[in-house]
């Protein structure tokens, strides 16, 4: 993996004319992971969706050091939400593969390996309307595994997991920095590992 870097300069968010941030700026090298930090409401999710491209910023700029020119940041980055974006009549290999292909860069998505790295390997045949909540949340994890991106906005991604899953998520989160990945995550889960934070706070 390339080393990598993200960047926000005096960025600035306007949503239903409230102003949510501004002035606004961090660095994330590679191998780093940035925790947003803050009460509900301070902008934490918009700053996430911001940076994936699905919120256009009134000010400021990201820049990714390392990353392809030719592309935006959101198509080199997995954004998880609060959503995990399931089709329920499709099996659970099946789920992950229409999103591995959708997501892909033209090398063969590791359907098989993404599942066993959330647990979820023996249950790949199965429907995905058969799945408990937690289980819907490690297959949508599943598809950071899929399919490699240098960057990861996860928002509040232990939502609904047990500890098992918790722990694979830390497991992956590792093993993502460790290769020079970054990630930027909101959570109110303290993290096991070393990370930056960003705390936001209620715009004036």
């Amino acid at each position: 993996m390339s080393t990598f870097q993200l960047r926000g300069d005096g960025l600035a968010c306007v949503r239903g004319g409230r102003v949510v941030f501004e002035e606004l700026g961090f660095e994330v090298p590679g191998g780093t992971a940035l925790a947003l930090r803050g009460a509900n409401g301070v902008g934490k999710s918009s700053l996430l969706r911001l940076i994936a491209g699905l919120v256009r910023p009134t000010a400021g700029q990201l820049t990714l050091e390392g990353g392809d020119p030719e592309l935006p940041i959101g198509e080199q980055a997995h954004y998880l939400g609060h959503l995990d974006a399931i089709k329920p009549a499709l099996s659970v290999a099946e789920n992950l593969d229409f999103w591995a292909r959708f997501l892909g860069t033209g090398e063969p998505p590791h359907i098989d390996a993404a599942l066993d790295a959330v647990g979820l390997g023996i249950l790949a045949g199965l429907p995905a309307r058969t799945l408990s909540a937690g289980q819907r949340r490690r297959l949508a994890l599943a598809r950071v595994v899929a399919v490699k991106r240098p960057l990861w906005l996860l928002d509040e991604p232990t939502s609904a997991l047990d500890s098992d899953g918790q722990a694979r998520l830390f497991e992956l989160i590792a093993n993502h920095l460790a290769g020079g990945g970054m990630i930027v995550i909101a959570t109110h889960t303290d993290l096991p590992l070393a990370t930056r934070t960003l705390r936001l706070e209620v715009a004036a």
